[in-house]
């Protein structure tokens, strides 16, 4: 059977990859460890979100300003649980990159691996918000993202290797050269801590063919297929764990992903809660957390940094979800995304009245 050519530059790819400082290229001393709880890779970005809601994007008078994309929201989330965290990325060569940098150093995420791109731009992304369960996204990534620009040679695989938790999504899959960097970080990695891969379908994110068409799920699965086989964790809604398994009932989707090689397959299935089902036969299905929900984009993340915090600090599977469905709930009663990432004091609170007051 003939390999696929993204195989073939996979191997390329692994062939004479050095460990080197992302931001200087310079070889680093291999005998420092970093000692991340929390390393992701993947997209950044700036939200502009409205100060109003219920208001349509022509009517909106005003924004805020805040740090976006989700790997680096996860990283936020979890420092704010008191994680050592660092984010792989690219921004622009310009001052919404700067204020990038900024803002991942005021929530104690390690920017050294953010680095710019010249000649694109930091991507900006809008959002409408009616709540309790419409918010239209509207993404400004082109002509093409600056996260999409991260390259094998340049990461620093003792680093992803030695983190204790390691974080990619699909999202990282959807164009060259980030998917085989994507790729080559999790071959490298083998496996080594807990590595999660956040199934992150966004079909408007990956290329276009030469008719204007963009790949559906099946063009998509096989990277997919291929990440998760250096998978220890997945985690996705209704819609990602079809893309990525071929299988959208909650039960038979998470034994599809089990199958793929993780260890431990998470769920999401909107208002009825969450299932994670591990390998060694545990699971659990835990409610949602009632809220009245002011903005709900934010919360898949804040499950994310939540979801990470349980894993490292061994809990239960039971007791990781009940966790990460308080922390996405908080998030969901508030406008912005990485500055609404919850603190533990506010996780335990929530938990303890039983919704999020």
């Amino acid at each position: 059977m003939e390999r696929p050519h993204w195989s073939e530059c996979l191997d390329k790819a692994l062939t004479g990859l050095g460990v080197r400082d992302y931001k200087t290229g310079e070889s680093r001393d291999e005998g420092k460890s970093m000692a991340y709880d929390l390393i992701t890779m993947g997209r950044i970005g700036v939200d502009l979100y409205p100060l109003q809601t219920g208001v349509p994007l022509a009517q909106v008078s005003s924004f805020g300003k805040f740090l976006g994309g989700s790997a680096t929201n996860v990283a936020v989330a979890a420092a704010r649980l008191g994680r050592h965290t660092a984010v792989i990325t690219r921004t622009g060569d310009d001052p919404f990159g700067t204020y990038l940098h900024e803002a991942l150093r005021d929530f104690g995420v390690d920017d050294r691996w953010v680095t710019p791109v010249p000649g694109l731009p930091t991507p900006v992304t809008f959002c409408e918000v009616f709540p309790p369960d419409d918010f239209p996204l509207y993404f400004y990534r082109q002509p093409k993202a600056p996260d999409l620009e991260i390259d094998a040679h340049e990461l620093d695989l003792d680093a992803i290797r030695e983190a204790r938790i390691f974080w990619v999504t699909g999202t990282g899959l959807s164009e060259e050269p980030s998917r085989t960097a994507t790729l080559a970080a999790l071959a490298h990695r083998a496996k080594e801590g807990t590595t999660v891969f956040d199934l992150d379908w966004r079909p408007m994110f990956w290329s276009s063919d030469i008719s204007g068409s963009r790949p559906g799920p099946a063009a998509a699965r096989p990277f997919y297929a291929e990440a998760l086989r250096h998978t220890t964790v997945a985690v996705g809604n209704l819609d990602e764990v079809e893309v990525a398994t071929g299988v959208r009932d909650p039960h038979a989707a998470a034994r599809a992903l089990l199958d793929a090689g993780v260890e431990i397959a998470v769920v999401k299935q909107g208002p009825k809660g969450v299932l994670a089902v591990s390998r060694n036969g545990d699971s659990a299905e835990v409610p949602p957390l009632p809220v009245t929900v002011l903005n709900g984009l934010g919360a898949g993340d804040a499950f994310g940094g939540s979801l990470c915090n349980g894993l490292l600090e061994g809990w239960d599977l039971e007791t990781i979800m009940r966790h990460a469905n308080a922390a996405g709930a908080i998030v969901a009663s508030r406008l912005e995304c990485s500055s609404a990432m919850p603190t533990p004091d506010e996780v335990a609170a929530a938990l303890e009245a039983g919704a999020v007051l």
